[in-house]
């Protein structure tokens, strides 16, 4: 026979009582009461056979240390877990970048670039673990606010790929005055290729035409990262 706690492990959502159902308290008492388990239940709906939506989030939450733990992981292996599937993942990945650029657009919020760890952190936790290289850009305002975090690029960063206009194009467009660029080595090693500081000159050359400097470009690896403009590479 199970026992209570195993009955009460198995309730569905809608088995529970209106005060201890997530959307109904978000209704009635705001969305800053509820514990970023209800939030993640919310968002995902539905939970599994034997596991409710709250368990399900919870469980969740537990084996990836929290939300940025859950930022941090790829895709693909959420999208494997049971109870999320790629459906699923989208919406919480949605979710998680919606938080992040209120914070970036939030204009007494938005991080102050005045070092180059202060770039490599913004970036780390989402960076570290992508399983191929992605090229980011921070767009930066005259005091070295971000203004914005575009992605330019997926897929080996190298001359014979990237254009430098792509680059640039955001940068344009928000009307930014600097920019770092930031990308990482899915080996781990941050350690600048030769290529990494090929493309770097050719992009602080196309910025002095434009009037938009390149402050630096960071390469991050597994919790590491190196500054090209620390180590004197084509700055």
């Amino acid at each position: 026979m199970a026992s209570s706690s195993d009955k009460i492990y198995h309730l569905r959502i809608h088995d529970l009582p209106n005060s201890e159902r997530p959307r109904e308290r978000l209704m009635y008492y705001g969305a800053a009461a509820l514990s970023n388990a209800e939030l993640l239940a919310i968002l995902l709906r539905t939970g599994v056979k034997g596991e409710n939506v709250v368990n399900l989030s919870t469980r969740l939450l537990a084996e990836y240390g929290g939300l940025p733990g859950l930022s941090k992981a790829g895709f693909n292996k959420l999208a494997t877990i049971k109870g999320l599937g790629p459906a699923k993942t989208c919406q919480l990945k949605a979710a998680l970048e919606l938080g992040r650029r209120l914070m970036i657009a939030s204009p007494n919020q938005r991080p102050q670039i005045t070092s180059p760890a202060d770039a490599a952190n913004l970036l780390m936790l989402d960076m570290s673990a992508l399983e191929q290289e992605c090229l980011r850009a921070l767009l930066l305002d005259t005091k070295n606010f971000v203004i914005a975090l575009p992605t330019i690029y997926v897929g080996n960063v190298n001359t014979s790929v990237i254009r430098v206009s792509e680059i640039f194009r955001d940068a344009v467009r928000e009307n930014a005055t600097a920019i770092i660029m930031v990308h990482n080595h899915p080996s781990g090693d941050p350690t600048p290729s030769p290529e990494d500081v090929h493309v770097t000159q050719r992009v602080i050359e196309a910025g002095s035409l434009l009037d938009i400097e390149v402050l630096d470009h960071i390469v991050i690896g597994h919790q590491r990262f190196v500054s090209l403009k620390e180590r004197g590479l084509a700055f």
